[in-house]
């Protein structure tokens, strides 16, 4: 099984997504990029995938470049950050790269989004591939050439746009992934089909069973979907002027929970309860209707998502959305949902109509 996708920018071919279910592609698409002997290679890692994986990528990867290094940091979304990027810098000078070498992500979003972002500032900008090997970031974070760290728990303040020359997703590699970033995944997939789909909303609610039982054929044809819609968005949008924002949905109140969390909360978890409230505030102003308001909630549960959280306040997390990186002029763009697979920017919410939203996902004590 194998599927293939492209990914245009300014109207151009830029680069390949390929879903695969092993490595034994891998070296065959490097030699097509044009990547010979002649060229160091470095791969960036944390400790969780470095101890399943890393040993066998750097096997594969000797057969193709004179000089393979790898790059492993402590597993985590506190390792985030300029110190962790200042400490790659120096392992890249050590071993005298230049921009004619590559270096690969392999890893989940904190990995890409470290990696890509070194990338596009080393040198002023050297290549370097995307293997994401966390369902979160095969959808979602390596595709588009969205680079970042956090800054001060602030996440992914810093950061620029930087496409990488090749995603290749090896499947295969999900069968180790805990379940509860499993579901995380989940969390963002099902916001594909609320924002752009509701034919493919439908289709995973008719699937749920497949899709928790790992059946292989179905999450394919899932990560395909989703991996489509979110080409889609960022081909028309790359600099999120506009229409890429929908793919925010549920992440304003989100980001803020994971913030207040000191990210022990799983992201895609976060986005699930960002995403009941975001539902219930369209509901309340007259965008989407209850019934498909609880319906949307039904199915995060159904999912094994939370709809809601404990030990914060509606004023902290409010206070938390005022230092999204999405504000514009002093407001948040707030992601609603019109119906369940259309979404629309919506700027103009009062601070009560997020605390109610925000108060909705609040357990009691």
């Amino acid at each position: 099984m194998s599927k293939s996708i492209t990914v245009s920018c300014e109207g151009k071919p830029c680069y390949q997504i390929l879903l695969m279910q092993d490595f034994e592609g891998l070296a065959e698409e490097l030699k097509k990029l044009g990547y010979g002997a002649d060229r160091k290679i470095c791969i960036v890692t944390d400790t969780n995938v470095s101890r399943l994986y890393q040993n066998a990528l750097e096997q594969l990867m000797g057969a193709c470049f004179a000089v393979v290094t790898a790059f492993t940091f402590p597993a985590g979304e506190e390792q985030k950050n300029l110190d962790t990027v200042q400490r790659l810098y120096e392992h890249l000078i050590a071993n005298h790269f230049d921009r004619h070498d590559v270096l690969i992500a392999f890893g989940g979003g904190v990995t890409g989004d470290l990696t890509g972002f070194t990338a596009a500032t080393y040198l002023r900008g050297i290549d370097f591939i995307q293997i994401p090997t966390t369902l979160l970031s095969q959808v979602d974070s390596s595709i588009g050439g969205k680079t970042g760290v956090d800054l001060a728990r602030y996440k992914n303040m810093v950061g620029a746009f930087y496409q990488p020359r090749l995603v290749y997703m090896n499947l295969s590699l999900l069968k180790t992934l805990p379940k509860e970033q499993f579901l995380s995944g989940m969390g963002e997939i099902l916001k594909h089909g609320l924002i752009q789909s509701k034919e493919y909303f439908a289709w995973l609610k008719e699937h749920d069973r497949e899709i928790m039982a790992f059946n292989p054929v179905v999450l394919e044809e899932m990560i395909y979907q989703s991996c489509l819609i979110k080409r889609s968005v960022v081909e028309r949008d790359p600099k999120e002027k506009g229409e890429r924002a929908l793919l925010n949905f549920g992440h304003t109140i989100g980001h803020a929970i994971e913030k207040l969390s000191d990210f022990r909360l799983f992201h895609g978890h976060c986005v699930a309860i960002g995403m009941a409230a975001a539902c219930r505030i369209s509901c309340e102003t007259g965008q989407l209707t209850a019934e498909e308001c609880e319906s949307v909630i039904r199915t995060l549960v159904r999912f094994g998502l939370p709809v809601s959280v404990s030990g914060l306040s509606a004023e902290e997390i409010f206070a938390a959305t005022k230092s999204d990186k999405k504000m514009l002029a002093g407001r948040v763009k707030f992601i609603l949902l019109q119906s369940i697979g259309h979404a629309c920017i919506y700027p103009d919410l009062s601070d009560a109509q997020i605390l109610d939203g925000i108060s909705s996902i609040l357990e009691e004590a």
